[in-house]
């Protein structure tokens, strides 16, 4: 089977291809993937596959921009269910490099991947569809929105409550890594990504002439010994071996040479991996910002939203997984990872079911910008990825499938 397989992806790899470059010119942000998603419709529907459209809604009046699709297998046999997940929004970037397929929308950028995810996801669930005779049960494809933005879309696929009939006995994801060579795959278990919080924080003092800083009250440097003192939660009030990040990445003071601005704003975001000390932050963090801004004689608005929980990757799946990519591309070919303090909101998933979340190696020196970092302008992928990864969540589906009908 595993052989077969191999052979309809690679019958499919330049479909993917086709399919990839046109969501890359054609990005759209985050709960606005309106033609993404009836693109990637289209397409299933030409093979027969059953949708359901609308899920994913940011708010009850606004239409779901994301789908569900069920690929059934006729071969005789017990009806289990596997879901695999794409994701489809791009990110507020603009793109650079790639003359033959560069983002036709100014300013939005498939950054990360998810054109790749979604191609990739696609071709798995192709593949399987024309391979149905040669198996049982259902795989269903999640195609969501909103990865990239808070509330994420996977919360919002839970919360509607659509991963339920059938209900899935475990969900796989992957992402792309142009840190890992092509033809490479990367796994852990347990813990895997980081919890994300977003920070937003307003130092408020009295604005004025900047020859008369006595006469003012200066948020700028009230601001300044905040993000220094922010810093040694992480360096002091941490537990040495847990890890946590603090990162601000947007300051404005909005004044100039010779004014002094009545408030500064501070943008950043927080990554941990233990909830208790998550929780703990929630509370530490507004106190430390109040008590430094009103002895400076200032005053802060210090807020928290809270994000994606840590992607825990069950266990028991996450070992049948890897495997399942031993058979698929070779024990050379598996990479043991490390965490990452990057988030995903795959990790709404990993919550309420066993899931299992891997990286798909796309880097290739001989190819620009597949070895630039995710979330960068000049961001590419080596397009021969989109092969293994298909065919990886297809052959993963397959697996899980083939062994609980083994145990029924």
């Amino acid at each position: 089977m595993i052989e077969l397989l191999k052979q309809t992806i690679a019958a499919l790899h330049g479909d993917m291809v086709s399919w990839r470059r046109h969501l890359h010119r054609h990005p759209e942000l985050s709960f606005q993937e309106q033609k993404t998603v009836a693109y990637v419709i289209e397409r299933l529907k030409a093979e027969g596959i059953e949708v359901r459209d609308g899920v994913g809604k940011l708010t009850p009046s606004s239409p779901g921009t994301g789908a569900i699709a069920l690929v059934k297998g006729t071969k005789p046999g017990p009806s289990k269910c596997i879901a695999l997940r794409a994701d489809l929004d791009a990110l507020p970037i603009t793109e650079v490099g790639k003359d033959a397929y560069c983002s036709l929308n100014p300013g939005v950028m498939h950054a990360c991947g998810h054109d790749a995810h979604t191609s990739m996801v696609l071709g798995a669930g192709i593949a399987l569809h024309r391979l149905r005779s040669e198996w049982s049960g259902t795989v269903m494809l999640v195609f969501q929105p909103g990865e990239e933005k808070e509330p994420g879309g996977a919360s919002l696929l839970v919360k509607e409550d659509v991963l339920n009939n059938p209900k899935p006995s475990g969900i796989l994801g992957q992402h792309v890594t142009p840190e890992l060579p092509i033809g490479k795959l990367g796994f852990r278990s347990g813990a895997f990504m980081a919890a994300a919080d977003e920070l937003y924080i307003a130092v408020k003092g009295r604005g004025g002439h900047a020859g008369s800083p006595h006469l003012c009250v200066d948020p700028v440097v009230i601001a300044a010994q905040l993000i220094l003192a922010l810093q040694q939660v992480v360096s002091r009030n941490n537990k040495p071996g847990r890890p946590m990040v603090l990162s601000l990445g947007k300051v404005i003071a909005n004044g100039a040479t010779n004014i002094i601005p009545d408030e500064v704003t501070i943008e950043g975001t927080l990554r941990t991996f233990d909830e208790a000390w998550r929780t703990e932050l929630h509370a530490l963090l507004p106190e430390l910002a109040k008590g430094i801004c009103k002895g400076l004689g200032g005053d802060v608005d210090f807020t928290i939203v809270k994000g994606s929980p840590v992607v825990k990757n069950d266990p028991e799946l996450t070992a049948r997984i890897r495997a399942a990519a031993v058979e698929f591309v070779g024990e050379e070919n598996i990479v043991d990872m490390d965490i990452r303090m990057g988030a995903e909101d795959f990790a709404y998933y990993t919550h309420v079911m066993p899931g299992c979340f891997f990286r798909v190696g796309t880097g290739n020196p001989a190819k620009p910008g597949t070895q630039s970092g995710l979330h960068r302008a000049e961001f590419d992928i080596d397009e021969d990825a989109l092969a293994i990864g298909a065919g990886m969540m297809a052959w993963g589906a397959l697996s899980e499938l083939a062994r609980r009908r083994l145990l029924t």
